[in-house]
Formats: structure tokens, C-alpha cells, sequence
């Protein structure tokens, strides 16, 4: 155990005040396990409660009219808009606080907020944007992007974005989908101690976009675009707008469109609506991570990334946002300890790649840094080791919680992770989530507990996706999510749910490990290898022909692959997990390919290893580092011939 809650939580937490304000209506909980059963057993009852009590929307009637997957009804006839939502809360000092890299700190308060986001609508209404109209930002994580989204939002028009990182062809894969009219860009930025120029990206980016009418610069470092359709953002933001004038939409009207990563093809298109946000993100940051008033609420994310999605909603809850743009290890990787004590952060979102270089680099932040107002250190993104976990547990030297969360963005959100009145166990999430009835399924089927299964999610969530862009009879939707158990979400994981309800996230079932009919996550076999000097980063990957079992790791400098550490990792293997962990072969290789979020693209590696072209599994503008795949086809070639 890593953290024990406060004996007072269930008296002092929003989740407790919830529970109580339920108990008043004589909807009685009196443990977690109590609610989370009601939450997901009554659906209909949870949501329409929670939704009175975070004075959600404009509704009456049931929540969840229609209980089908796919095809769920929420709130039929209600009205809603996210923007509304966000900015009819008072937040104690700043709303936004911005520190960037490129630029000189920006901090907005929620007046602040109000008056730009209603000057940024006013100037897309003279665009010609309205309802339903298709917006989109090539923006870093900056106090522009959130001011854009909202005003896109409150026009009930729909809202997408791509980091400036991504490539042209990675961008056009996106937004060539949703055809937007509206481009807000940047053409340049710095990264760490260097400047990045976007102006002939932007360029071809523009080309290849035949809807777009006009490009709206937003001041970052680079040229002045001075052509037909081209304005700058003091331009867009010259005349005042009303503050509480909002377009109201029904529960399922589009809010904005996320993509799934890119590595195994052209992304898919996700739409999400603005009821089904306000309500998922609101009741996981409000109940969950307990963010409210005086809270500081910051993630480390790019705007490529539905943890982005997830840190703005933060504004929900009445808690400032924390917003960075940069290198996150410039000039050391201390620089976001650091930005949390600077900006006063309570609840520190990282990643698990994140605190796991932190630990490998043996850093002890809170012997210099002053960490005490951080309360909580948020991890998603890929399983977090109980290694970088216990790590983690004393990196502030303060007693603090560790939030390891885990969804995904095909329901932007989170559906297994932490809460105020759980206790913390390493290398483990605490809790299945409120309103997420998520099982591991096994191979018949059927819920287990303490085993590995399918992730499974068998009653509907309000913000799985209102559907796939440009999949207008659901078909698309239905194969990706509901095939492989009709009426079931598969979400694509492996879990443990265990009987004291910890849960456990093992790796994605689709790249998982199957020898000799026994599955085995490719987590597992990470966090052994975290403890191997020699090693800096790992990756396996199994093929069923031969059943083999490959496994790929990258030696920290001067290291060598010797028969030695080859015949230690296997021995490591075998006696921390099991024989059938070990590997066929060890082999050597430069750099693990790895998404901008720091995710291991293991089933696109796999489908190289098996033959096929790497441009024809994934998109190398998604990478962090397109030249890692080169050793991976080289050694491709070995094994086809």
C-alpha cells in the first residue's frame, strides 16, 4: 500500500457529500462498493441524480431511455452546451495559467476567459461559422486553443485539433475527414532550446484542405502570412462579443472529434457530444479525482491527445487549469516538477513513461523542489510499474496520492482508476470508476475476478462516442466496438479485477502474448525488464507461426548484449512470471517506436515482423521517432528470408 485515505474522506470528499446529498433522498450507500453496484445496476437513477446534483444541463425526464449498445439514449429532449457549462463557474484566482517555452507566462481569469471566448465567437459568426460547422486548430497546448474550443463550442459548431508536432500527412489524415471551414495554426514554436518553423507544413497543410475558407495565425514565433483568407488572431478577436449567449443542443450533438492513434492505419474519427462529456468528465473529476474550487488542475498532454479533452474539463469543476507547452524534459526532466511548484498545482497529471525516467534517472524532486500543495500525481497513458509507482508514492516527500487512471479515447475519459476514499496499491489502479461497469470477461465470455480477461464495458456510458465521422448507418461503429461480443463494448485491453476490487491493466489484447494457449500481457514483462540495469527501454511481441516470442530492448549507453545478460533477462523472466515468459530470441535494437504519448505501437511492429509494408500499418507522422521502425524492418527481412 502507497496511500491510505484520511479517516475523515467520506465526511470531507465530493464523492462523500454526493453520497450523503443521495442519502437524503434515501438512496442509501454507505460504502463504495454499495454505490458503484447502484451506479451501474440503475443506470437511469445514477446519472439522473448525479445530474441534478452537479446542476448538469437543461433536463427533465430519464436519463437513459434506451439501454442498447450501440444505439444508448440519454436524456432525451434535454439541452446542453459545453461551453455554458465551463464558463458560468467562478474560479478562485486565475482560470488558465499558461508557462510555455516559446513565450512569456499567460495567466486568464475567468472574466478574462468570458471576454475572449466571447470576442473569438463573435469573429467566427463573421466567418461564417455556425451550428454544425466544422472548426479545426494545428495549435500547441496554449490559452488559445482553450479559448477556440469554447467558442466553437458555444456556437454548436464542432471543434477538432492536431498538435503543430504532427506531419502534414498525420494532420490531413485527420481533418481531411471532417472537412473543416476554419483553421486556427501557428508557424512556429520552440521545443526545449530549439525553434521549429511550421510555415511550409502549414502551407501544405492549407493545400490539401479544400473546405477551409479561412487560416487564423495565432501570435508564436515565425513568418507573417499575409494572403486572401489569412487573418491574425487580434484581428478574429477585434469586436466584442455577449458572454451569455450560448447555441443549446441536444444531449448527442456533436462537441468535437478525436482520432484513435494512427498506427495501424488511417485514424478513426471519433465523434463525442457535448451531454455525454459534461456529464463523464464532470462526474470523473468532480467525485474522482475530488478537483473543486482552489484546485489546480494540470496533465501533461499535447493537444493530439484526449487527456488534453480531460484537462480543460477541469474548468467544470470550478478548479484552474494548468497548461504547458514545451519539452517536458528541457532543461532536465525535473522541468514539470518544477512548473508544479512555480504555477501551485494540486492534482499533477504525468505519464507513465514519465515517472518511470524519472526513477531510472534515480531523481528525488522533493529534496529541492517545494511539492507540499501537491495533494495527488495522476498517471495514464500506458500501465505504471509498482516500481515507478513506489517511486512516484515518494517523489514529493509529502504524503501523496497516486491517481493511476486508465481509458482510452474512443470514451474520452477514464473508466478504471482512483478515488478520495481509496487506498493506493502498486503497480494497481484502485477502483472501477462510477457508472462503468467494466468486466474481464474470459475465454467463455463470463466475469472473473482475480484473472486476467477482456475488457469489457456491458452497460452504456454517456460518453462512448455519438458514432464514427461519416458513418452515417453505424456500421463502422458497430464493427469496431461491438463485433467480437454483440451488445458489449471490447474495449481492446487485458484486466485483472480483483475481488477487493483493485484492478490491474496488463497491455492491449489485440497485441497480447498467446503461447501455447496461455495469454500473457506484454506489461508484465516490462516492468521485470524495469529492473535490469542494463536496459533502457523494451518491447516484445509474439508471433503465432512458430511460436515465437520476440523480444526487442534498447542497452543503456556502453551497454552490451552478451550471452550473459541475454541468459539473465530470460532467468528473470521465467522466475518472476512464468517459463512460458521467456523469450524465443533477445535482440538489440537503436529505439523502441513509440507514439507522441509515449504508447508502445506494438501490434503495427508485429504486422511488420510478420511482412507487411510499414507504410501500409501506420502513419510515421504519429511517432515520436519514425527512424525507430528502421532496425525493425531490417531485422523483418532477416526473418521472411
Amino acid at each position: 500500500m502507497l496511500w491510505t485515505p484520511p479517516a475523515d474522506a467520506w465526511s470531507t470528499s465530493r464523492l462523500g457529500q454526493f453520497t450523503t446529498w443521495l442519502g437524503n433522498r434515501d438512496l442509501n450507500c454507505e460504502d463504495y462498493p454499495t454505490l458503484w453496484k447502484w451506479s451501474v445496476d440503475d443506470p437511469d437513477a445514477f446519472w439522473s441524480n448525479f445530474r441534478e446534483y452537479a446542476e448538469l444541463g437543461r433536463a427533465s425526464g430519464p436519463a437513459l431511455s434506451v439501454a442498447t449498445m450501440p444505439g444508448a439514449t440519454w436524456f432525451p429532449g434535454s439541452q446542453w452546451n459545453y461551453a455554458e457549462e465551463v464558463l458560468r463557474h467562478e474560479v478562485e484566482g486565475p482560470a488558465v495559467i499558461a508557462r510555455s517555452q516559446t513565450r512569456e507566462p499567460v495567466e486568464l481569469t475567468m472574466a478574462q476567459l468570458r471576454e475572449q471566448v466571447a470576442a473569438c465567437r463573435a469573429g467566427l459568426v463573421r466567418l461564417g461559422v455556425s451550428r454544425g460547422d466544422q472548426v479545426a486548430a494545428y495549435l500547441p497546448n496554449i490559452p488559445e486553443d482553450v479559448i477556440t474550443f469554447l467558442a466553437t463550442a458555444s456556437l454548436g459548431a464542432v471543434w477538432t485539433s492536431a498538435p503543430p508536432e504532427f506531419g502534414v500527412q498525420a494532420v490531413t489524415d485527420r481533418f481531411g475527414q471532417v472537412e473543416p471551414t476554419v483553421l486556427f495554426a501557428v508557424v512556429g514554436y520552440d521545443y526545449g532550446d530549439r525553434r521549429v518553423d511550421r510555415t511550409g507544413q502549414l502551407a501544405q497543410i492549407r493545400e490539401q484542405l479544400p473546405t477551409l475558407r479561412h487560416t487564423v495565425i495565432v501570435p508564436y514565433p515565425g513568418a507573417v502570412i499575409s494572403e486572401p483568407g489569412v487573418l491574425s488572431w487580434d484581428e478574429l478577436l477585434s469586436e466584442p462579443g455577449p458572454q451569455d449567449v450560448h447555441e443549446l443542443v441536444p444531449f448527442d450533438h456533436p462537441l468535437y472529434v478525436l482520432y484513435s492513434s494512427g498506427t495501424t492505419g488511417r485514424p478513426k474519427a471519433i465523434v463525442h457530444g457535448h451531454g455525454g462529456i459534461i456529464c463523464e468528465h464532470a462526474k470523473a473529476l468532480t467525485l474522482h479525482h475530488d478537483l473543486g474550487s482552489g484546485d489546480r488542475f494540470f496533465w501533461f498532454s499535447t493537444t493530439g491527445w484526449m487527456m488534453w479533452n480531460y484537462l480543460v474539463s477541469g474548468l467544470l469543476t470550478g478548479a484552474s487549469i494548468v497548461l504547458f507547452d514545451g519539452d517536458p524534459a528541457f532543461p532536465d526532466l525535473l522541468a514539470l516538477w518544477r512548473l508544479a511548484a512555480e504555477t501551485g498545482i494540486t492534482v499533477l497529471g504525468l505519464s507513465a513513461p514519465y515517472l518511470d525516467a524519472c526513477r531510472r534517472a534515480d531523481l528525488d524532486p522533493g529534496a529541492s523542489i517545494d511539492l507540499r500543495r501537491v495533494r495527488a500525481i495522476g498517471s495514464t497513458g500506458a500501465p505504471l510499474s509498482a516500481a515507478a509507482a513506489t517511486w512516484a508514492a515518494h517523489a514529493t516527500r509529502t504524503n501523496v496520492q497516486i491517481s493511476s487512471i486508465s481509458g482510452g479515447t474512443d470514451v474520452c475519459t477514464a473508466f478504471v482508476g482512483c478515488s478520495p476514499v481509496h487506498s493506493v496499491r502498486a503497480g494497481e489502479m484502485s477502483c472501477r470508476m462510477l457508472g462503468a461497469k467494466v468486466e474481464a470477461w474470459d475465454a467463455d465470455h463470463k466475469p472473473v475476478l482475480d484473472r486476467q480477461g477482456e475488457l469489457v464495458i456491458t452497460v452504456p456510458m454517456p460518453s462512448m462516442p455519438v458514432g464514427l465521422w461519416g458513418d452515417t448507418d453505424g456500421s463502422r461503429l458497430a464493427a469496431t466496438y461491438f463485433d467480437q461480443n454483440p451488445g458489449v463494448w471490447t474495449h481492446g485491453d487485458w484486466i485483472t479485477v480483483h475481488a477487493d476490487g483493485f484492478c490491474a491493466i496488463t497491455g492491449r489484447s489485440d497485441a497480447t502474448l498467446n503461447r501455447g494457449g496461455v495469454r500473457l500481457g506484454s506489461a508484465e514483462i516490462y516492468a521485470v525488464l524495469d529492473d535490469v540495469p542494463e536496459v533502457e527501454d523494451s518491447f516484445v511481441v509474439h508471433l503465432e507461426e512458430g511460436d515465437q516470442m520476440l523480444l526487442f530492448v534498447v542497452l543503456r549507453q556502453d551497454g552490451q548484449l552478451t550471452d550473459e545478460l541475454r541468459s539473465r533477462i530470460s532467468d528473470n523472466l521465467r522466475q518472476s512470471l512464468s517459463p512460458r515468459h521467456a523469450p524465443s530470441r533477445i535482440e538489440e535494437v537503436s529505439a523502441i517506436p513509440r507514439t507522441l504519448s509515449g504508447k508502445r505501437v506494438e501490434v503495427p511492429v508485429k504486422r511488420i515482423l510478420q511482412g507487411a509494408d510499414a507504410e501500409s500499418v501506420l502513419s510515421l507522422d504519429t511517432l515520436r521517432d519514425p527512424s525507430a521502425f528502421d532496425d525493425f524492418i531490417t531485422i523483418a527481412r532477416r526473418l521472411i528470408s
